[in-house]
């Protein structure tokens, strides 16, 4: 164990208390032995063997300075995919016949070991991501904590395994859940250790069998997840990590015959194919999460500072990168005006610059067509609306290596195009609208219901809003954040409508018995 994992304190997205001190220390230390493997050549891992390919690799590069190379990566080519499929395929049938108690031993211990090397996973993704220390640390504390979560919840399930009623008084019959087979795993760059964390237990801890692919953008991160789970002593095969590009392989992955379901966060463009073409001969599970465009709603009976510092957090941690991002916002006419007063000032103080630095809460977004994404909106929005606050990629020393862009407040109509399409990227939306009643309905236009947020002190308003609004996940008068901040355990992360494939988020309750179908046993005795 290193000294690192030794500390008992816990890291999250908005921790107040732990010991700052020693974990920027910490984080100091582990950064630089970090930065001094920058730059190395990593193979594909199939069935535990590195395996090199003929492509040209792929080279991860930094948001933070795009001179940075962090590593090289092998890009796995339909060949590939076929070899890691296989070697899934061959895995799992014994994995799914150990005891479950023996499955969540080993993944308990990939949890341990995730938070033994939180420094210096949460360093990768520093560099990787361009995530602030306090996102970094808390993608990988979320990590070891939804590991441990599910594997609860298998626990407190008995396996899965419940008896059933009796027509006869010598019948015995039992509801069992039984894995499904092979899942891919697709991954997105913004929570590149959580997100694959969590997809990739479940399906694990349910006895299935896992190929692995990171975003393009963070394959380090990926890795290292690959890393801590062959060092708890998961079953060579069970778990196969193979980069490469989307052009190339990502059709390969999930219209494999041998993939039995898809796990998948990313665009909702790329997740309908996936649901609407990955069932050809019969259904199959496709777990999907598909973004969103959350709002916040701000009433006139809001305590105002609570509002703008929930919107602002929301609205800018990790550059809008989430999927869960506050990306707009409908205030009542009669606050409107002191309310952006509160959040321009709060915004005018965010410090932007290499986030992987002390105190440092604004960095880049992950690559330039972020950038051309953020550049197109700020143009609409000159269109019919007013830039209140940025609007500009930053080139100046020292951003000028990176992909910077400026944390940007646009006063739109309610009718523009801004209010309603996926940006992910640094851009808020504010509508000015007559009461709740509109607030609710604007609300609910977007094809996307992730999450949403209220600020109101009248409890009739809230109930309303909960029973109203078309999201999954649901907050009130949060201030550490209007629409993001969801942990394991605690906030369940079900997108409904364009958000999502099944109302069943991760975080939640009913999140691993997805990773596996009911088989019917009767028994006469």
């Amino acid at each position: 164990m290193t000294t690192a994992a030794a500390k008992p304190f816990k890291i999250t997205y908005t921790s107040a208390n732990a010991d700052m001190e020693e974990f920027h220390r910490l984080f100091d230390q582990t950064l630089t032995r970090v930065k001094s493997r920058m730059g190395q050549e990593h193979p594909l891992y199939i069935d535990y063997k590195p395996v090199k390919t003929g492509a040209q690799p792929i080279v991860d590069i930094s948001p933070i300075d795009t001179s940075w190379v962090l590593g090289r990566f092998a890009a796995a080519t339909p060949e590939h995919v076929d070899m890691a499929v296989k070697a899934a395929r061959r895995a799992q049938k014994d994995w799914a016949r150990r005891p479950w108690a023996e499955r969540l031993g080993i993944m308990r211990k990939a949890a341990s070991i995730i938070r033994e090397r939180k420094y210096e996973i949460g360093s990768v993704m520093g560099l990787e991501v361009g995530k602030s220390r306090l996102e970094a640390m808390g993608d990988a504390e979320e990590s070891a904590d939804l590991i441990d979560y599910y594997c609860q919840q298998v626990e407190d399930a008995q396996g899965y395994v419940r008896p059933l009623g009796k027509l006869l008084p010598n019948e015995k019959t039992a509801s069992v859940l039984r894995p499904y087979g092979v899942f891919v795993c697709i991954a997105p760059f913004n929570f590149p250790m959580a997100l694959s964390t969590g997809m990739s237990s479940a399906a694990l801890m349910a006895g299935n069998g896992v190929v692995y692919k990171p975003a393009q953008d963070t394959p380090w991160t990926g890795l290292m997840l690959y890393e801590c789970y062959r060092d708890a002593g998961l079953p060579a095969g069970l778990f196969n990590f193979v980069t490469g590009t989307g052009s190339a392989i990502g059709d390969a992955l999930w219209k494999h015959p041998g993939v039995d379901g898809i796990v998948f966060t990313g665009s909702k463009e790329i997740g309908m194919r996936m649901v609407k073409e990955f069932s050809r001969d019969w259904p199959k599970p496709t777990l999907m999460e598909l973004g969103g465009k959350n709002p916040a709603i701000v009433t006139d009976s809001a305590d105002l500072d609570m509002a703008s510092d929930g919107i602002m957090r929301s609205a800018f941690g990790l550059q809008g990168q989430k999927c869960s991002a506050c990306s707009r916002v409908y205030v009542d006419r009669k606050v409107a005006e002191p309310f952006l007063k509160k959040l321009l000032e709060k915004t005018a103080a965010i410090k932007i610059g290499d986030p992987t630095q002390r105190d440092v809460y604004f960095g880049p977004v992950i690559n330039a067509k972020a950038v051309r994404t953020f550049e197109q909106a700020a143009a609409d929005a000159k269109n019919g609306g007013t830039i209140l606050a940025g609007g500009r990629k930053m080139d100046s020393v020292p951003f000028s290596k990176g992909h910077y862009v400026e944390p940007t407040i646009a006063q739109l109509p309610l009718d523009h195009r801004l209010f309603r399409d996926e940006l992910f990227v640094p851009f808020l939306s504010v509508g000015i609208v007559s009461g709740l009643d509109e607030a609710i309905a604007e609300g609910n236009k977007a094809d996307y219901g992730l999450t949403a947020g209220i600020f109101s002190s009248k409890r009739e308003e809230i109930e309303r809003f909960f029973d109203e609004i078309e999201a999954g996940v649901c907050y009130a008068n949060r201030r550490t954040g209007a629409t993001t901040g969801a942990w394991p355990g605690v906030q369940s992360f079900c997108g409904w409508k364009g958000s999502g494939s099944t109302g069943k988020g991760g975080c939640g309750p009913y999140y691993v018995a997805q990773f596996m179908r009911e088989q019917s046993r009767t028994i006469m005795e």
